[in-house]
């Protein structure tokens, strides 16, 4: 991995984080990688320098990678898992930032996330 992208990608995904707010956020690692955890839950990381691993549920993954397959995208190592990758050259801040709030909900527990009601909530 180039420790200099990768940090730089790091950076942003932590900066957008904090923009967000939202709770109980850890900076770690996973697999090697630097990686964001709620609750000791990991709910993304660093696949490399260009490339976010993000938790979501199966049919939001579904969803992301039928309509923005330039974006979002996934390798036969994640087949079946609830996790989609990110083209992090590819993402605005805008939209990966509302990726790692939806990331965040799917693992936080009940109690954070009534913290954070959702528009319809």
């Amino acid at each position: 991995m180039n420790e200099k992208n990768a940090d730089a990608a790091f950076e942003r995904v932590k900066r957008l984080c904090a923009e967000r707010q939202l709770p109980e956020v850890e900076h770690a690692t996973s697999y090697g990688t630097p990686a964001l955890k709620v609750h000791d839950t990991t709910f993304a990381r660093l696949l490399d320098g260009s490339t976010l691993v993000l938790q979501c549920p199966e049919e939001q993954k579904a969803l992301l990678l039928e309509i923005s397959p330039d974006i979002y995208f996934e390798t036969d190592h994640y087949v079946g898992h609830p996790v989609v990758l990110i083209r992090l050259d590819a993402i605005g801040d805008e939209e990966l930032s509302l990726r790692l709030e939806d990331a965040w909900r799917f693992k936080a527990p009940e109690r954070l996330r009534a913290q954070r009601p959702t528009a319809g909530e």
